[in-house]
């Protein structure tokens, strides 16, 4: 089972998949988290790269390309190994972040990145991702930190990207389920288990 968690920054990603994790280790389910990208050598040096450089000129489709480097390693080295031993997999951010940030929100087509992005993963998809929504004004006042490069292009590209993710969860509804992050952790917990006993019963 591979489940994947994304939305803009500060919408609680990281907090909503330790407490799943948990929950499913309480049951006996062996869990390994991974966050894309990243998890790899390879991967965190091109996280480094796509996220710290901000006087580093990347091209939205380079950009995108990277990304796609990173999550092929990601998949080769972690998660199908994982899946292949019976393991419940939960990402942070996957596939879909690179259609939404870079087509959406960056300019390129989605369905060009949707098919390269089917080549990168060479078949190994989410059953399901949790999308965690809010407005983007309101997730960046939870981050107490310096913006990333990503996060430091603006409230309106990060809300472009917030739309995005609503125009992908709309054209496939089974398979990207939208929960409300402007609720309390408890609340947004609760909806997650919620979906994710459907695949469990």
């Amino acid at each position: 089972m591979f489940f994947s968690f994304d939305g803009v920054d500060g919408v609680g990603k990281s907090t909503q998949i330790r407490l799943l994790a948990e929950a499913l280790r309480q049951q006996g389910r062996e869990v390994v988290t991974c966050r894309d990208p990243g998890s790899t050598a390879l991967g965190e040096r091109l996280r480094d790269i796509l996220l710290n450089h901000h006087g580093t000129p990347i091209h939205r489709r380079s950009e995108m390309l990277l990304y796609m480097a990173a999550r092929a390693q990601l998949v080769e080295e972690v998660i199908r190994p994982a899946l292949a031993d019976g393991k419940i997999v939960i990402s942070d951010r996957y596939l879909l972040a690179n259609v939404v940030y870079q087509a959406h929100g960056g300019g390129l087509s989605a369905d060009d990145v949707w098919a390269v992005g089917r080549v990168t993963v060479a078949g190994i998809m989410p059953q399901l991702v949790f999308l965690l929504d809010m407005p983007a004004e309101r997730a960046s006042l939870r981050i107490q930190r310096q913006p990333d490069r990503m996060e430091a292009q603006g409230l309106d590209y990060l809300e472009h990207v917030r739309q995005g993710f609503l125009t992908e969860a709309a054209r496939f509804p089974g398979q990207i389920a939208i929960i409300n992050a402007d609720q309390s952790i408890d609340a947004i917990h609760a909806a997650v288990l919620a979906e994710a006993r459907r695949f469990f019963i």
